[in-house]
Formats: C-alpha cells, structure tokens, sequence
C-alpha cells in the first residue's frame, strides 16, 4: 500500500503559508504521512480576480484582522513574527530558486529559510544578498544556485506549476491537496493530514 501523502502548495508572499511551512513536516512525520512541496505564484491567480495586490491590502479590516491573528497564532506555534515591509514582497526569484533546490535536495530547507527571514526577521527576500545567506545556510552553492534559478527550465517549471495551480482551482495558499481534494488554510492542515490518513486506513 502507498504512503499517505499531502502535497503543499506554497508561496512566500504568503503570511499562513509561513506558519505551515515551519510545522507542516514536523506535523505530517508525526502522522506517517509524506508531504510534497509546491512552490507557486499567486500573481496570476489574483490577477485573474481583478486583484493588483493581496485582498488583504484591498479590504483594510480584512487585513488589519489578518495580521492580528497571525500574531496569535505564530505566538501559539512558538514562532517569532514580524510583519514585512513591503508588503507583499516580490517572490518570483525565491520561487524559482526553491523550485531548483526540491530538486537538488535542499529546497525544504530553503524554503523554511526564506519564510524565516520574511516573517520572522523583517527581511526583504527579492534581494539576492539576503537569499545568498539562506542558500548558504541550506547548503547550496549559491553563484550555482542563480545560474539555475535564471535558466530556461526553472522558469518554466515555476510558471507550469502555477498553471497547475490554477487547473486544480487553487485561489491562495497554502493549499494542502489529498489527490483532488482541496484544504486552504494553515487550520485546515490537520484536517489534511487527517484526510489523508483516512484514505489509507491500514497506514493510520
């Protein structure tokens, strides 16, 4: 029988996505249930809206409420936060190098990383000196690093897993997906994990 698995859609302007992103695997180990990362875009998903911004920019007391709560909750996950500044901050160049490093073995690493320094620390990750430390950190090379993250290939593996994005009906992140089902929310994680496990009783 396979391994219950969840897929992680992701993406670093994302604030809840910064909350799952630093329990999900800890969270999913504990379960016995495989997580794969999906780093995305949500520009054109928003564009498609209508939407030139984050809605929490465009609905005020939706974001005033947002940022609040990610207070709370981040305290509650023993996580530090800060809100950046920009907000939201350019991803494209972190995607891409996420998406080089899923598969030379240390993007999971990076991407946690990258959420770090955003949410926890204030930083401004569109810049390259401050992801060159986080790729650093995660163990890549990071001259290689942007040579990949600058290739033909990359970038077309970012923009079709933002058309899949978009195919499977994706609106924002994070998205867990258990095959064609959709959770969206860092609170809907364990409920994820927990449907997961229940299309795979035997592994429970």
């Amino acid at each position: 029988m396979t391994q219950p698995e969840i897929e992680f859609w992701f993406e670093f302007a994302s604030t809840y996505s910064y909350l799952s992103a630093m329990r999900i695997d800890e969270v999913a180990g504990k379960a016995g249930v495989t997580v794969t990362w999906k780093p995305f875009l949500l520009g054109p998903i928003f564009a498609g809206q209508g939407w030139q911004t984050s809605p929490f920019n465009i609905y005020p007391d939706k974001g005033r409420n947002m940022w609040r709560d990610m207070e709370r909750r981040a305290a509650a996950h023993g996580l530090a936060f800060v809100q950046p500044d920009p907000f939201p901050q350019h991803s494209l160049l972190a995607g891409r190098l996420t998406v080089a490093g899923l598969e030379e073995g240390w993007g999971e690493t990076f991407a946690r990383g990258v959420y770090e320094a955003e949410f926890a620390h204030g930083l401004n990750i569109s810049r390259e000196n401050v992801l060159d430390g986080i790729l650093i950190k995660a163990g890549a090379d990071p001259d290689a690093a942007f040579v990949r993250a600058a290739s033909p290939e990359i970038k077309s593996r970012l923009k079709e897993q933002t058309e899949s994005a978009i195919a499977r009906h994706i609106f924002g992140a994070p998205t867990f997906m258990v095959g064609e089902e959709l959770f969206w929310g860092d609170d809907h994680l364990e409920q994820a994990i927990d449907w997961a496990l229940d299309r795979h009783p035997a592994q429970a």
